[in-house]
């Protein structure tokens, strides 16, 4: 079974780890998928197709709207959305090492039931490995569980980190995606798509995201586009990932990239396509082209 937390002290969450040695690189890669019941498993395929982006550590988090409120994890602690409005169950899956090394097993992708997933793969960094840092990253908030994961960088977070620590906040992880976590629980608008506008409003640097909450799945990409993000198709089922080979491996078919300042809101009723952030001069990563 694999561990949420490693067993490593956390230490000061602003120690030199929190602002240097446990970032995530660029290159990490992202995948999500909505309406499908073999999610977790299109996800696990999705992640080995984007091995070459982050080969440190994967994970997968899914959701399934048909058990009770009680999330049931192959991971020690459960996760729990304690709403119930949209939700079900949240199950997570995370391991250092490969995608095949990870998700190999049946048992595994038993344990992640749901129409509902996202995946992350870690690049390797400078700083120590620690399991405590491996998305997606999972948090009861005031509206239920939200799950997100993250590629890029933000170039203000340690930033973010001191101010947030210092008004009493409580961090389990030194990777720049909490930061948002901690952003969008404290943010006191009404709604999560809200919540998550006005937290981004608060970041600097680069970030394309997935999200799971209140049954949605959310793609986002930066005003600069700097990282990518790809829509794509499987009969009645969508998918967000950072390049379209993750798309070949599960037979989707491509439909366009997630414009940069756009946020796609993928649910029952299909795609729907917000412009919360003003698109800014490009300044996509040409080594993109080359990961």
């Amino acid at each position: 079974m694999t561990k949420t937390l490693g067993t490593d002290p956390l230490g000061s969450p602003l120690g030199p780890n929190a602002k240097e040695d446990d970032h995530f690189h660029d290159e990490c890669g992202v995948f999500g998928i909505y309406g499908t019941p073999d999610a977790a498993a299109l996800t696990a395929l999705g992640l080995h197709a984007l091995q070459h982006r982050g080969q440190e550590a994967c994970g997968v988090v899914a959701w399934d709207s048909h058990l009770p409120a009680r999330a049931q994890s192959t991971a020690p602690e459960d996760i729990e959305d304690p709403v119930g409005h949209f939700t079900g169950t949240f199950s997570a899956h995370r391991g250092m090492g490969l995608v095949s090394d990870n998700f190999s097993s049946q048992s595994v992708i038993d344990g992640l039931p749901g129409s509902v997933a996202i995946g992350h793969n870690r690049y390797a960094t400078c700083g120590a490995s620690m399991l405590r840092n491996v998305q997606p990253i999972f948090a009861d908030l005031a509206f239920g569980g939200f799950a997100i994961a993250h590629n890029g960088n933000l170039t203000n977070a340690y930033t973010l980190r001191e101010s947030l620590v210092g008004a009493g906040a409580i961090f389990q992880s030194t990777s720049d995606t909490e930061v948002i976590v901690h952003l969008v629980a404290r943010s006191h608008k009404a709604t999560v798509l809200e919540r998550v506008t006005e937290a981004l409003g608060r970041i600097e640097g680069a970030y394309s995201l997935v999200i799971v909450a209140e049954g949605r799945l959310m793609g986002v990409r930066d005003p600069h586009g700097v990282r990518p993000l790809c829509l794509g198709r499987l009969g009645d089922a969508y998918v967000l990932a950072s390049e379209t080979c993750a798309f070949d491996i599960i037979g989707a078919e491509y439909v366009r990239d997630i414009d940069p300042g756009e946020m796609v809101v993928i649910d029952a009723d299909g795609v729907r396509s917000l412009r919360p952030f003003e698109k800014t001069s490009s300044r996509f990563c040409i080594f993109e082209y080359v990961y």
